[in-house]
């Protein structure tokens, strides 16, 4: 095809402004618009009367944790799925887990990671696409739910008055931002090592020096994580406990116990093969953990799989894209809460692989499912433990259509005994490796 571009005329222009001005309602929408924005112009309001918050399957649990702003949605979900099992187990309704503690075993192992991926690429110009996608946030908060286990299977957790949070962990932007820097300084200095034929003992002490100063900033920031622990609380009934002297790794094995081996990754990516195992070694955190790999299954399987998993009394770490039709405020996910195709008389729909093939689609958060409401046999809505405090949604929780669980969700943590035989017989293949840039990471 020859290539064809053609300048704006100013003809085109006084075309396009006459098309405007010819249609009667232009400027009463302009006048809506402009006073209450777009999504309020356009806001469904039928939605609210189909998505009420009864549900035929719902989990008891209790209050909701607030990330604040910060980016750790998918070290708060995989505590959450934790503290659910706590609570019931030793019947502490609001009992919850340390997120500053895992958060700050993610900037020591993500740096170290990055360092080790930096000497690995020095040979490659920084415009290599790999290279690039490394250098583009190496101290960033984001990260999925294989990451957020090989920290637990690593370093354990421990009871948040144990770690509290800072103001730091609280607002991560300005630490972030420092280590992003740091770290690309970093990256420069490892790189000219060895380009300089720098010996591999000089390159790995350098590398040693800067995760020790990686190390002392997240301290500075962050706090020291506590190698031992007195664990002391009181449970529903009133009665008290106190376990003294335990490491972080003991906590878990002796009151939580969870192998999180026994967890896989569905993922419903239809811009891939369904039936393949997918693996993200681009986006493991840390060095010999656990690493991320997904099994693509088609929706009616994952949530299949989720519905078992809730009807056994656990919940569900989800990867979703919670910027698409969503009402923060009323803690409402919809496919069609906002009409803005109709408002402008546009046609802007794709279909899910599509999005994810042209960039349109994302796993940007990271939430809970604690509910699902089946009408004969069939699910019609689903409850979602939020991580953005009480004050939004219903008491923090949101209501989320099934067609936005279709549309809208990418990734399940499902237990391998909740999957059917065809799934299970997926996981004996060699998974397939996705690119660092994958719509999926």
């Amino acid at each position: 095809m020859t290539e064809y571009y053609e300048p704006l005329k100013q003809e085109d222009l006084q075309a396009m402004k006459a098309a405007f001005l010819s249609q009667p309602q232009g400027q009463v929408l302009a006048n809506a618009i402009a006073s209450n924005g777009i999504n309020k112009t356009a806001k469904n309001q039928q939605v609210f009367a189909k998505l009420n918050r009864t549900f035929s399957d719902e989990i008891q649990t209790g209050a909701v944790s607030n990330q604040k702003q910060s980016g750790r949605c998918w070290l708060f979900s995989i505590l959450n799925t934790l503290k659910h099992q706590f609570a019931n187990q030793y019947h502490v309704k609001d009992f919850e887990f340390s997120q500053s503690y895992l958060f700050f075993w993610v900037k020591i192992e993500r740096a170290n990671i990055f360092y080790d991926r930096m000497i690995a690429l020095a040979g490659k110009p920084t415009s290599d696409r790999e290279v690039e996608f490394y250098l583009s946030s190496p101290g960033t908060d984001g990260g999925q739910w294989a990451m957020a286990a090989a920290l637990v299977q690593k370093y354990g957790v421990v009871p948040r008055e144990t770690f509290p949070e800072t103001a730091v962990t609280e607002n991560t932007h300005d630490l972030d931002m420092l280590l992003n820097r740091k770290m690309r300084h970093d990256a420069l200095q490892l790189r000219e090592l060895i380009a300089n034929q720098a010996s591999d003992e000089e390159i790995m002490s350098a590398k040693h020096n800067f995760l020790t100063e990686i190390y002392r900033i997240t301290a500075e920031t962050v706090g020291l994580p506590p190698e031992k622990f007195d664990l002391e609380y009181r449970d529903d009934k009133k009665q008290y406990h106190l376990d003294q002297g335990l490491t972080p790794k003991e906590f878990y094995d002796k009151y939580l116990g969870v192998d999180l081996d026994e967890y896989v990754v569905l993922s419903n990516s239809p811009d891939k093969e369904f039936n393949e195992i997918y693996a993200l070694p681009s986006q493991n955190n840390v060095e010999g953990g656990k690493s991320i790999e997904l099994v693509n299954v088609s929706m009616d399987k994952l949530k299949q799989a989720a519905i078992k998993q809730i009807q056994a009394g656990e919940t569900i770490w989800f990867g979703n894209d919670v910027l698409q039709q969503s009402d923060r405020q009323n803690g409402v996910l919809a496919s069609d809460l906002y009409k803005q195709d109709d408002l402008f008389g546009i046609n802007t729909q794709m279909s899910k692989a599509e999005r994810l093939q042209y960039h349109e689609a994302e796993v940007s958060h990271a939430m809970t499912i604690t509910g699902v409401d089946l009408i004969n046999n069939q699910p019609t809505k689903w409850k979602v433990e939020n991580s953005w405090g009480d004050k939004v949604g219903d008491k923090g929780y949101f209501v989320m259509s099934d067609q936005w669980m279709d549309d809208y969700t990418y990734e399940v943590v499902i237990k391998k005994q909740y999957l059917d035989a065809e799934t299970k017989q997926i996981l004996d293949q060699a998974p397939l490796v996705l690119d660092p840039w994958d719509s999926l990471a």
